[in-house]
């Protein structure tokens, strides 16, 4: 038996992003169709507008042009994180922030961790890359001649997530042959074996597929509703459980910082990513912390702007993935398999990557798709609960403990048991690659260098010989030479891209 007919149920980031990674590693299976039913009448979330490197990568695979991405999408280049207010302000760090850069933290190749253990008190440890600093100058990561997906230093994008699902949808339909259909479904009937036979529309039609891919989004229609697959709950872990989301315009001229701001507060934070035309700005919170009037308050000191005039959209937000992924002929991607709150782009990552997995380890024969779920369904379960730790982790390593939130955080919250030994191995020695021994933890030895000593891990120093000591102050000095002469080369992040702009229109005219 070969599955000659899939659907995805669903459109926006995951449906689309889905539709193509299958279509284009199905591309010589020329009998099968691959079809995206999306709702007229259900929007998407549309908030995930934040980016890591790893979509570059997907983007290329299908075959769409970055000039397209940065033209169509109000698209804008991330060079990382800034994390603001996540400690307690110090004499060495008075604005109390550190930046999570997409960049290696070993300079020359060699890690001089040493070194900043060494020098905590009066050194950031981001000043092991270039990145930061030409963050903070406002610059563009490319040059004026870089390739396409090719910059000086490592990015990623910020995007207008509604714009970023049509470029998808149109990538699919017009290069890689996925159809499209206009339907509103509201449940599937199973077979004698527990298989999805048929899903029925909201005017009663029957649509008849061989494999479902579920990317219904928090309804989980098939994968949580008809399938009732359980769902691992970790809001123990993380706190937070609700989102205010709200798009302000920004005026011409005033530039774009290339980095997400995720700024800290009393019961969780905010993130503020920067689009050409208008910010996307999300107050994420515990609504067992901070009522939602409050929350709305520092909204509103936050975009200085009074609260009636903003309409901030609210999103209640559920920490956990489901128990499998891959069940039978069904699959469940972003949303419907799972949700982290976006504080490191999580949530378009694990989606792209989870897309990827399945469409690589996809087979037309039905005979094998069983040894292929029970492998996907175990990556994919061990990625989540390493996303999980590593987005725990901003919390319970922070010294605050001015409110409940930050003190349960950091003093009484669950963690698994390999973020418990990490961070107990940590203290001893800083983490190293062999630390992580799976390729898929999703974020490895690099974020959490970054993250640990942006935020003041406390890491046992060790001695250095006096060679070690000069040569690691080689390579930090070697870094800052190569960010003074960057930011005298690179144009500034608004500037390159106005240029962009209006060349790409010249070449379309």
């Amino acid at each position: 038996m070969r599955v000659k007919n899939i659907a995805i149920i669903g459109g926006g980031t995951a449906g689309w992003l889905t539709a193509n990674h299958l279509a284009v590693e199905l591309r010589a299976e020329t009998d099968v169709t691959i079809t995206v039913i999306e709702s007229p009448e259900i929007g998407i979330i549309g908030v995930g507008e934040g980016t890591v490197p790893h979509i570059r990568k997907s983007l290329m695979k299908f075959g769409i042009p970055e000039a397209e991405l940065l033209a169509t999408c109000d698209t804008t280049f991330k060079k990382g994180i800034k994390f603001l207010d996540w400690m307690i302000p110090s004499a060495s760090n008075p604005e109390n922030s550190y930046y999570h850069p997409f960049s290696s933290p070993y300079p020359g190749g060699t890690d001089v961790t040493a070194l900043y253990l060494k020098n905590a008190d009066n050194m950031h440890f981001s000043d092991v890359a270039e990145t930061p600093a030409l963050a903070d100058a406002m610059k563009s990561p490319k040059k004026v001649s870089s390739a396409q997906y090719e910059g000086v230093v490592n990015y990623a994008y910020h995007f207008n997530a509604i714009k970023f699902g049509q470029l998808l949808a149109t990538n699919a339909r017009e290069k890689l042959r996925v159809k499209h259909k206009s339907a509103t479904i509201i449940d599937a009937k199973l077979n004698e074996h527990g298989e999805v036979a048929y899903l029925l529309t909201k005017e009663g039609e029957q649509l008849h597929y061989d494999f479902y891919v579920d990317c219904s989004g928090f309804h989980s229609l098939i994968m949580g509703k008809v399938f009732n697959t359980p769902f691992i709950d970790k809001s123990a872990q993380i706190l937070t459980d609700t989102a205010l989301a709200v798009q302000i315009p920004t005026e011409a001229g005033t530039e774009i910082a290339p980095y997400t701001l995720a700024k800290a507060h009393a019961a969780g934070w905010l993130w503020d990513i920067p689009l050409t035309n208008r910010r996307g700005v999300g107050f994420v919170y515990s609504s067992a912390h901070m009522t939602e009037d409050v929350a709305i308050e520092n909204l509103s000191k936050h975009l200085q702007l009074d609260i009636d005039k903003f309409s901030p959209r609210k999103i209640p937000m559920r920490m956990g993935y489901r128990e499998k992924f891959w069940c039978k002929n069904v699959v469940a991607l972003g949303l419907a398999q799972g949700f982290v709150e976006p504080l490191e782009a999580t949530s378009i990552f694990v989606t792209d990557f989870s897309a990827e997995l399945f469409a690589r380890n996809f087979s037309v024969e039905k005979e094998t798709m069983s040894v292929a779920a029970d492998y996907c369904n175990k990556v994919v379960s061990y990625t989540w609960e390493r996303v999980m730790d590593f987005v725990q982790m901003h919390y319970c390593i922070s010294d605050r403990q001015d409110t409940e939130f930050w003190r349960i955080n950091t003093n009484e919250a669950k963690r698994s048991d390999i973020l418990s030994e990490r961070l107990a191995m940590w203290k001893v020695n800083p983490p190293k690659k062999s630390d992580f021994f799976s390729r898929f933890d999703l974020f490895d030895v690099d974020n959490f260098l970054f993250v640990l000593y942006g935020m003041k891990y406390q890491t046992r120093a060790r001695n250095m010989t006096n060679y070690e000591e000069d040569y690691f102050k080689r390579e930090i000095e070697n870094i800052k030479m190569r960010s003074r002469q960057l930011s005298g080369e690179l144009l500034g992040h608004r500037e390159w891209l106005e240029k962009f702009l209006v060349a790409y229109a010249q070449s379309k005219s």
